[in-house]
């Protein structure tokens, strides 16, 4: 099918659904990759594959308070929003959805999606209310954009999880594609939050990719002891004074629950303060049984 070559930039949910409409009469396929802004690579990453996979490019930007905890950090959450319209342009993006905070949660909002058991351990025992709000927005997102294809990024693991999970429990016809995790070349997972982080921060944040990477090495060269290998890998960023560790995992990839014995295929998922900043990362640790 053609590929349009218009860019809009809009905040009226009418009007996304009259341009996604008029795409499909045209013939177009439709994809959407949902954002909160202060795009970076790991963004384009994705708006990549979404236009490989269909022909008309929906991405959405919007800090969404729902799954900000009232210690977090909404109000100061970067939002470089023309700087994020340009890398849109560039990236050959056709629509770009702003919508304020009253469009999507009206005086009076009160309908919620709970996503149970896969949004429990890890991030939920310290982000009481964050999936609720994940969950909720991506699919109200999806009522609007009602795309063919959504994209999400590999380094929110639980969260690509439990919309997974969604998508299958509530038959929502769409494909959801999970990318893989875009790093510096030093290894720091991308995040838009690592903006907060000083010199000095940002160099103990290497610890975290540092403690995949070793849990991946023990694993190959034989170690079948899951609570020595998280202790190991707890040790390599306890050693830097300025993180604060919430948690260090190996877990089923699938349902997330915290492993005590070894599996072909688990995911071992980091959590941890840098200074103030937190950051996640996780990564797919494979052994032959």
């Amino acid at each position: 099918m053609s590929r349009s070559a218009e860019f809009i930039v809009t905040a009226s949910i009418p009007e996304v659904r009259q341009a996604v409409a008029t795409a499909r009469v045209n013939g177009c396929t439709i994809g959407c990759v949902p954002t909160m802004g202060a795009l970076h690579a790991g963004h384009m990453s994705l708006v990549e594959e979404c236009r490989k996979r269909t022909d008309y490019v929906v991405a959405t930007i919007f800090v969404n308070p729902s799954q900000f905890a009232p210690q977090e950090d909404l109000t100061k959450y970067p939002r470089p929003l023309e700087r994020d319209l340009q890398l849109c342009r560039e990236a050959g993006v056709n629509l770009v959805f702003v919508p304020e905070v009253p469009a999507l949660y009206p005086p009076g909002f009160q309908s919620w999606v709970t996503v149970e058991e896969v949004t429990k351990p890890l991030e939920g025992l310290f982000r009481a209310t964050h999936f609720r709000g994940v969950a909720t927005i991506v699919l109200k997102l999806f009522n609007i954009v009602q795309p063919d294809v959504l994209c999400f990024g590999a380094k929110d693991y639980q969260q690509q999880t439990m919309i997974r999970r969604m998508v299958r429990d509530l038959d929502l016809p769409v494909e959801i594609v999970v990318c893989p995790t875009v790093r510096e070349p030093d290894g720091l997972a991308m995040s838009s939050r690592n903006v907060y982080l000083s010199s000095q921060e940002r160099a103990s944040a290497l610890a975290l990719s540092r403690a995949l990477q070793l849990g991946q090495d023990r694993l190959e060269a034989g170690e079948r002891d899951l609570s020595r290998l998280v202790a190991e890998m707890r040790s390599v960023l306890t050693v830097h004074p300025k993180i604060t560790v919430d948690y260090v995992s190996l877990s089923d990839p699938d349902t997330l629950i915290e492993l005590t014995e070894p599996q072909a295929e688990m995911v071992a998922l980091i959590a941890a303060r840098v200074g103030p900043t937190r950051l996640i990362d996780n990564r797919v640790l494979r052994i032959s049984m």
